[in-house]
């Protein structure tokens, strides 16, 4: 499913300092606990500055994921935005990444301008509304809800809760 990861933050993309300003967080102790977590699931991350509008980025992983080979962009997103930094509101960007992946870039680039995903994309941002989600990841099981980024003990925990 897919969800509004801060919809209001422009096409240029905002500062970290400034999305996180007078919210009381160290992005540096942010950072550090990204490095370690991923680090354990052994998954590169990358000194992030900045955070894109990841709109456009999403509606091309929904398409993608009905076409033969789609999966791959998937890896090649997160890569873009969690470790090289790039802006996944730049649609040169976008199609860069899925023909570095095989797909078409004439068609993504299609895809793209049309926002031929763009009602799929509203149906999972408001499911995720509805359903109460303000984050990503989210794990729900039972009733009970875990949020963001957890170690893979909490996760089997939640698990086990499982019917």
């Amino acid at each position: 499913m897919y969800f509004p990861l801060h919809p209001e933050t422009p096409e240029e993309g905002r500062s970290l300092e400034s999305l996180f300003a007078g919210r009381g967080y160290d992005l540096d102790v942010m950072h550090e606990r990204m490095v370690t977590l991923m680090a354990e699931e052994e998954l590169p991350y990358g000194r992030r500055t900045h955070t894109y509008n990841s709109r456009l980025a999403q509606e091309l992983a929904a398409w993608a994921d009905e076409e033969p080979g789609g999966d791959a962009l998937h890896g090649a997103l997160y890569r873009a935005y969690f470790v090289d930094g790039q802006n996944l509101s730049d649609i040169d960007v976008l199609v860069s990444l899925a023909e570095a992946v095989g797909l078409l870039g004439s068609q993504v680039r299609q895809i793209l301008e049309h926002r031929t995903m763009r009602e799929l994309v509203d149906k999972h941002w408001s499911t995720s509304i509805r359903a109460g989600i303000t984050s990503v990841p989210t794990f729900e099981v039972c009733g009970y809800r875990v949020v963001g980024a957890q170690q893979e003990e909490v996760l089997r925990h939640l698990a086990s809760i499982a019917p």
